[in-house]
């Protein structure tokens, strides 16, 4: 059957949807409301395409096009997620959306196409996997997944008990935003706006959740995380310096994986990290196995690939200059930046 590629329509968000819900391939991600949050909270363009034949949508593939002076001109699926590319029923359809990102991405003459695959989908082009996913299926009892995790991650999350901390479910996002962005700050990274997690809460509603946890009545840790078919992925963290000497952050993940056996959630996707950071080894003590990430790209302008992780050489005096920031300057400088950065 012949296949034609598509734009997406404001009118054809819930036919685009349907199809996510129902492909295996397809994440959280691939939702349409990214389109809306992206679009209104960072003003980047949108080509969000489908393959579609007599039968219906084949597949889809969000594009988000983000020009900067400092970053350059990309084409990415998807950027400030950690999976896009093609999720498709057929190859034929995911030949027909490769094919047609490619055209677009020379049309637009950008630097380069990047799609955030896990597994590879074509043969010939360039990949990074600087990244690792790291996700689990949750065991029925809660102390089957305490015992899954290595001793010195149990002995943590029994300290944190200790400490009688509170989750605080539907956290007030101000309160959130304070937090995640001092922990950002910290590590030396600009601090996306607070409208970008307003939309994002707006937009997926009771498939959000905002918490904190509180120790002896001060809020230590908070956390967004989102709930997908029978997943849950806890997203933006953040919390004070106090936390780590009260395993706050222990804490919080371990009650959430607890609520989750109980809400009958199977997995456990907790997001992504750079390959030998300091988060991908914590993310292992938990009893989680890296899964490297396939990152492709078709480069159009550009001679090589990106390079734009803190691990870049050329980014360690910015990222040293910013951890000494005051935090409300880096609120307000740091949504300008990391719009781009995604």
């Amino acid at each position: 059957m012949a296949i034609s590629i598509e734009q997406l329509r404001s009118e054809q968000h819930s036919l685009w949807d349907d199809f996510v819900k129902a492909c295996p391939e397809a994440t959280f991600f691939h939702l349409s409301g990214w389109k809306n949050v992206i679009e209104h909270a960072f003003g980047h363009k949108t080509h969000y395409l489908y393959a579609k034949d007599s039968e219906g949508i084949q597949a889809i593939l969000p594009l988000v096009e983000v020009k900067s002076l400092l970053f350059g001109h990309s084409l990415v699926s998807t950027p400030f997620c950690v999976y896009g590319g093609v999720a498709s029923n057929t190859a034929e359809a995911t030949e027909a959306l490769l094919s047609a990102a490619k055209d677009l991405s020379e049309d637009l003459q950008v630097d380069y196409l990047e799609l955030r695959h896990k597994e590879a989908k074509t043969n010939n082009w360039p990949s990074k996997s600087v990244h690792a996913t790291f996700r689990k299926e949750l065991d029925g009892e809660d102390e089957d997944n305490l015992m899954a995790m290595k001793r010195k991650q149990r002995a943590v999350i029994r300290q944190s008990l200790k400490n009688a901390p509170e989750t605080q479910l539907n956290c007030d996002l101000n309160l959130f935003y304070q937090m995640y962005s001092e922990s950002v700050r910290n590590l030396g990274t600009p601090v996306f706006p607070l409208r970008f997690f307003e939309l994002l809460h707006n937009e997926f509603g009771e498939h959000c959740e905002v918490l904190s946890v509180t120790n002896d009545g001060k809020p230590t840790s908070a956390l967004m995380s989102f709930f997908y078919k029978d997943e849950i992925l806890p997203y933006y963290a953040g919390s004070i310096p106090e936390s780590r000497q009260l395993k706050s952050m222990d804490f919080m993940y371990w009650d959430q994986m607890c609520r989750a056996n109980k809400d009958n959630i199977r997995v456990y996707d907790f997001g992504r990290s750079k390959i030998d950071s300091g988060p991908y080894n914590y993310k292992r003590h938990w009893g989680f196995k890296p899964e490297p990430l396939c990152y492709e790209y078709h480069l159009v302008k550009a001679d090589s690939l990106p390079d734009l992780n803190p691990n870049n050489p050329k980014y360690k005096y910015f990222i040293k200059t910013w951890k000494k920031l005051p935090l409300k300057v880096s609120q307000i400088i740091g949504p300008i930046l990391s719009k781009h950065l995604g």
